[in-house]
């Protein structure tokens, strides 16, 4: 079946969905052992939320990056990512969606969270044909996303190295069994009509 060019997928039950982030060990470990993001977390700066896991690994190369070297599952409450969605502007100007550049800038200065359309990744890294979500929070969504909507913070650094070593030896199929199932995320009422430039 063909893959819609823009879609959320991400691992989700009936109250929360599944975010991928990587940080140094010293911001990564604490946020793990206390269920929630450390005072050094700083909140007053823009943050990534991924909800897809191979594009996680892109990003931080399979948490070898440096200061990306523990990755993290952040389990967030549906209902504070459904509230970044509504509140989020495109972070580029899109003609088809925008009247014109200078209301695209002002509402991109507002707006809490900015969405961004990225190409998927497959095991080896390669981009795909379709788009995958990444979600920027600032200002209050970045308040909420750390001290309201988080639900339990996970270290996934072993699974994204056991994948990687997988990858490394051929064995895409053992890779695949392995990774995190993402599926179609529900929008229902959440208008995301001006998020898909």
């Amino acid at each position: 079946m063909e893959q819609p060019h823009r879609e959320i997928r991400a691992a989700h039950a009936d109250a929360t969905i599944t975010v991928y982030q990587a940080y140094s060990p010293h911001i990564g470990l604490p946020a793990v052992r206390e269920g929630r993001f450390p005072a050094a977390w700083k909140r007053d700066r823009m943050t990534w939320i991924k909800p897809s896991f191979l594009w996680m690994m892109y990003r931080c190369g399979w948490g070898a990056k440096e200061g990306q070297e523990t990755v993290l599952a952040v389990e967030i409450s549906r209902e504070g990512f459904d509230w970044a969605l509504r509140n989020a502007c495109l972070s580029s100007y899109v003609r088809e969606v925008h009247p014109d550049r200078a209301t695209w800038q002002r509402q991109l200065k507002r707006a809490p969270a900015r969405v961004q359309w990225d190409p998927e990744r497959d095991l080896r890294l390669r981009p795909l044909p379709y788009r995958s979500l990444q979600l920027g929070l600032s200002g209050e969504a970045a308040r909420r996303y750390a001290d309201e909507w988080t639900v339990a913070i996970r270290d996934v650094t072993p699974l994204a190295h056991e994948i990687h070593a997988l990858v490394e030896r051929g064995d895409l199929d053992e890779a695949a069994r392995l990774l995190p199932q993402e599926r179609p995320y529900p929008l229902g009422d959440a208008p995301l009509a001006h998020l898909h430039g």
